[in-house]
């Protein structure tokens, strides 16, 4: 997996401009903080938390790593929270997924599919 971050584009922070990679690709489904009883409580920082292990855990059932992600899109029904959360978000990552970001974007929906959910996070990976 290469991470391509050209001059001439801002300093990326928490993510990648390009990735380059070749193998096996998983496509993984939007992940919200859901367990068997639903949607857990919590701020947007614990649900973010809560989403990317779950989807951490669909990759690795899969047969993939963190260093495999390819690609994120992270949807936020609030993004002044996410931007304001932005260290939190970062500490979190680091935490779950390391310290390599795969291209990323974050787009703000007006409502996720469980109405509880303030995020959710689908992704691409390519596992040798």
């Amino acid at each position: 997996m290469q991470r391509i971050n050209p001059a001439g584009l801002p300093e990326p922070r928490g993510y990648s401009h390009a990735t380059v990679a070749s193998g096996r690709y998983v496509f993984l489904a939007g992940q919200t903080a859901q367990d068997s009883a639903g949607v857990v409580a919590g701020t947007l920082a614990e649900q973010f938390g809560r989403s990317l292990a779950n989807l951490l855990t669909a990759l690795a059932a899969a047969g993939g790593s963190t260093a495999d992600l390819a690609s994120l899109t992270i949807y936020v029904t609030d993004i002044v929270s996410y931007r304001e959360q932005g260290s939190l978000l970062g500490e979190i990552w680091r935490r779950l997924a390391g310290v390599d970001y795969p291209a990323m974007a974050v787009v703000e929906v007006s409502a996720l599919w469980d109405p509880s959910a303030m995020v959710e996070i689908q992704g691409i990976a390519v596992v040798p």
